[in-house]
């Protein structure tokens, strides 16, 4: 016997075997109408619990050709965003009868991330925003994510246009390394960066069936880093919701945008889907000529001052801080001009996104489907964390097998990043900070530097600069009677003249550049490479009982850090750096009082490779009021982990002024930076034990945890008004911050002698092993935070929907030891008003959004300082043409131009407007 042909046949007839049973079957049939009469297309019917379904045409018909199967639920689920769910017993349906649906209200939102089963939003025990596909497909930002910041209590941090992050209840930053997001429970982060590019490997926006965001801790149920919230897309299931949509736009900028999403149902089993798209812009370019905070740069000079500053948007405006040795210079420090973020760049600020995501699911029975799924996606953006990078095609791809019945799944999943090809000959990312800085260091043709004996060596522009500057300096101030402004007005000018830098749009400038962006040599290249994997196993049971609703589940997490020794402590031709952490969890949920009292409890425990095992638990009550339920309290308390970033365990990168690095291992001894201006005196003999005063000691890490309690009330106070108000009170144990202090690279404390050895540079220079040392480290001390968050609708008509939320955060904790940043991050105050409605039949759509954001302090390890107040207004207007199956669109972000600023040392972002159209065919 041929086994390979036998097994071919018995697969042949394994996937077509429902085609000859359902074909015997009466099909299903039926109308579904809304309460004027009016036929509904696109209605979504399928038997619950199954994948057997499809949708309404234009007229408002549907017919499920395969029938029930004698196993099926006697339940036909039929569905519409903006309309009420009707589930209908099979023994009273009727196709003589229309369906009818109503208008649904906010209560009626089923949700899933909140307790990662399906309840409705009245029932979940913490604050949940929801969008349905029809609000994410109105949204006007070009990244998904950057459209979130007009619901209550979610912070954005913009990076460039395509780099978005985001953020709940606090400590927002361009990382977001404090929350998570997931793409049908696929974590979506960047495995070298621990980040997300907004919704760069996330679901296409058109194949997105809705977005949930859980504010506040949820490792209960999501492990380590679902620390302030969780950001949850779901997608459009190819079974249930097949067909073709195509949205086209242009804009200002140059944008050009492009998305597709492709469903079909390969006869009964198999469906296929592909979606993605393109998107170019010319990008924002940051400009901020602030002078970098002095927590960043102790030695900085004021903005204007011809002794030269350190700039936020300056790069390779490298500081030289002179000795003795340098006459009426002593004790100063004189930076270099430096080079713009457009100058760095080469004037090509073109930010673009290619993603593709196709995958095939198999129906194994009517009840359990199975789905292979691949994403690619490859970008040119700019992003901003402890440096500003420009990635150039670069980008994430990941692939996933995920089998899931009614009540479980089990899933597995990997993701690669890359940064460019690791051949120097190839585009890839590069570090702003390193090529500004190796700019200065590239040798000045035809100058030398005397090193002694009648002996010299090839001198660089820097050298040749400060060299310069010093000459004249000391000539000027002994000719000026002492005046040192004028000294230094003097110098500045005869060093620009005659000690001229690299000057963009010269051939030796561009040659220089092109050098360093493709040399990923540490100390000597800007290039980034990143090339790491995150393996993912993840399952999940829902055991439902008349006595109580039992979820367990677990999952397995292993990362392989690759950076060619450009960003960790590998090198390029060592191995991956491998970490690991594992967990498990359960929750339990009871109704009581003729379910009106919802009570739940769930606990997880996590190990981790560096960090032993932890414990996460989270208990909450609701309880419903009123004869529908419509009036909900809710109450939880729940203890989150936060894990380190990668980078936070194993970075090894040195940006002049300081050499960061991972705190995993044995922890850091040294002195605190407030050492560095008693310098030379705090050395000599008579002072020597002073130094005791500035001693420094930080412990490896450990896992951050927070404590929070929430009470809330959600209502739907009238059929027309909508209330949601929650408040909470965090406590932070072990609370990681950034700090910096003067040490040896290999933790040990410095000598006075090597102290003594490495300050004339400032502690800034690769040869010594004492430098100024920035690492993450917990604070030995309790951080306190609060909020609330305020949310109205007041829906007049189908044509007119008013909403307005607040929100209101606030550190408690003033005082942090010196060196140490909380990187809060975000306004006190900060409300939203909008309009939205359907108007001529629901053929006119429209939303209008005031977004204000009350100044604040940005604190990052990059650039430090006050984000100005926010005033931004968006719009979206569409028109249906039903025959053409077309919606013609228009829309913008920022239509007035305000300053909009989200990242301290990022560009503001002004007005980006569109049109365009959207084709659909169900």
């Amino acid at each position: 016997m041929n086994t390979k042909a036998t097994f071919h046949s018995l697969l042949f007839a394994f996937l077509l075997s429902p085609l000859g049973a359902w074909a015997q079957q009466q099909p299903l049939s039926g109308r579904v109408q809304n309460e004027a009469g009016q036929a509904l297309p696109g209605v979504t019917v399928f038997l619950k619990g199954t994948y057997i379904g499809g949708s309404t045409d234009e007229n408002g018909r549907f017919e499920l050709r395969e029938g029930k199967p004698s196993n099926a639920p006697l339940v036909l689920v039929v569905s519409l965003v903006g309309y009420e769910s009707q589930e209908i017993p099979l023994t009273s349906f009727s196709a003589a009868t229309p369906v009818v649906l109503k208008p649904s209200t906010l209560l009626d939102q089923v949700v899933v991330a909140a307790s990662r089963v399906e309840e409705t939003i009245g029932q979940v025990p913490v604050t949940v925003e929801k969008l349905d596909q029809r609000q994410v497909q109105q949204l006007t930002t070009p990244d998904l994510v950057a459209g979130l910041g007009r619901f209550k209590s979610i912070d954005i941090s913009s990076s460039s246009m395509l780099t978005t992050s985001f953020s709940t209840r606090g400590f927002n930053s361009s990382r977001a390394d404090r929350v998570i997001q997931l793409a049908d429970y696929v974590d979506t982060a960047a495995p070298s960066l621990s980040t997300n590019f907004g919704n760069l490997l996330g679901i296409p926006v058109l194949d997105v069936a809705s977005v949930e965001i859980v504010h506040g801790p949820a490792s209960a149920l999501y492990g380590a880093n679902a620390f302030n919230g969780v950001l949850l897309t779901n997608s459009r299931d190819p079974f249930r919701d097949p067909g073709l949509s195509v949205r086209l736009r242009a804009g200002n900028r140059h944008m050009l945008d492009g998305q597709l999403r492709y469903a079909v149902k390969l006869g009964e089993r198999v469906a296929f889907k592909v979606a993605g798209g393109y998107i170019q812009a010319h990008d924002f370019t940051a400009n901020n000529q602030d002078a970098t905070s002095q927590l960043i740069e102790p030695a900085n000079n004021p903005v204007g001052s011809n002794l030269g500053y350190d700039a936020v948007s300056r790069y390779g405006d490298i500081g030289n801080t002179f000795t003795a040795t340098g006459g009426a210079l002593a004790g100063k420090t004189v930076f270099l001009p430096g080079y713009s973020e457009a100058d760095l760049i080469g004037g090509d600020n073109k930010t673009y996104s290619l993603k593709v995501a196709p995958s095939l699911s198999v129906l194994l029975t009517d009840r359990v489907k199975a789905t292979v799924g691949y994403k690619y996606n490859i970008t040119s953006s700019t992003y901003q964390a402890g440096a500003r990078y420009r990635f150039e095609n670069s980008g994430v791809q990941q692939a996933k097998v995920l089998v899931e019945g009614r009540n479980w799944f089990v899933r597995a999943f990997t993701t690669r990043d890359f940064s460019g090809g690791r051949d120097s000959k190839t585009d890839g990312s590069y570090n702003l900070g390193f090529l500004g800085a190796f700019l200065q260091t590239q040798l000045a043709p035809g100058f030398n530097v005397p090193i002694g004996g009648g002996n010299t060596r090839p001198g660089s522009y820097a050298e040749r600069y400060f060299g310069t500057y010093a000459t004249v300096y000391n000539q000027a101030f002994a000719a000026n009677g002492g005046n040192a402004a004028a000294a230094a007005l003097t110098a500045r000018t005869a060093a620009n003249a005659n000690a001229p830098l690299l000057q963009p749009g010269t051939p030796e400038f561009a040659a220089a550049r092109d050098r360093i962006i493709h040399n990923p040599t540490p100390g000597v290249g800007a290039r980034l490479v990143i090339r790491s994997l995150l393996n993912d196993g993840s399952a999940q049971y829902n055991f439902k009982s008349d006595v109580v609703d039992v979820v367990v589940g677990g999952s397995y997490r292993q990362y392989l850090l690759g950076s060619d020794g450009s960003l960790f402590q590998d090198s390029r031709e060592g191995g991956r750096i491998r970490n690991y952490e594992y967990g498990a969890y359960v929750r339990a949920s009871k109704g009581l009082v003729n379910e009106r009292l919802q009570l739940a409890a769930a606990a997880r425990v996590d190990r981790f490779k560096n960090f032993g095992t932890a414990f996460s638990p989270r208990v909450s009550a609701v309880y419903s009021a009123g004869p529908e339920k419509q009036h909900n309290l809710r109450a939880s308390f729940s203890r989150a982990l936060r894990a380190p970033a990668q980078d936070n365990q194993y970075i090894r990168l040195d940006v002049g002024r300081a050499i960061l690095l991972g705190n995993v291992e044995n922890g850091y001894r040294g002195y605190t930076t407030a050492l560095a201006p008693q310098l030379p005196g705090i050395l000599a003999p008579t002072r020597a034990a002073d130094l005791a005063t500035y001693e420094y000691q930080a412990d490896p890490l450990k896992l951050e945890e927070v404590n929070s309690a929430e009470v809330g009330y959600r209502a739907q106070l009238t059929p027309q008004l909508f209330l949601d108000v929650d408040y909470f009170f965090s406590v932070y144990d072990n609370f990681i911050a950034t700090q910096n202090s003067i040490g040896n690279v290999d933790g040990t404390r410095p000598t006075p002698q090597q102290i003594a050895a490495a300050a004339p540079s400032r502690f800034q220079s690769p040869a010594n092993p004492t430098r100024v040392i920035q690492i993450a480290a917990n604070v030995d001390q309790q951080v306190r935070t609060n909020g609330a968050g305020l949310t109205l609708n007041y829906t007049f008509a189908t044509g007119l929907v008013l909403s307005g939320n607040y929100s209101y955060n606030e550190l408690l904790t003033t005082k942090f030891k010196p060196g140490t940043q909380s990187f809060f991050n975000t306004p006190k105050h900060k409300f939203n008003l909008g309009a939205s409605g359907q108007l001529l039949e629901r053929k006119l759509s429209y939303t209008l959004n005031y977004r204000w954001v009350d100044r604040f302090l940005y604190e990052s390890t990059f650039a430090t300082g006050t984000l100005p107040r926010a005033q931004v207004v968006d719009a979206q207007l569409g028109y249906s043409v039903p025959s053409l199956r077309t919606t013609f669109q228009a829309g913008g972000t920022n239509l007035f131009n305000s300053t909009n600023y989200q990242v301290y040392g990022s560009p503001s972002f002004g007005r980006l407007v569109y049109v365009g159209l959207l084709f659909e065919v169900k």
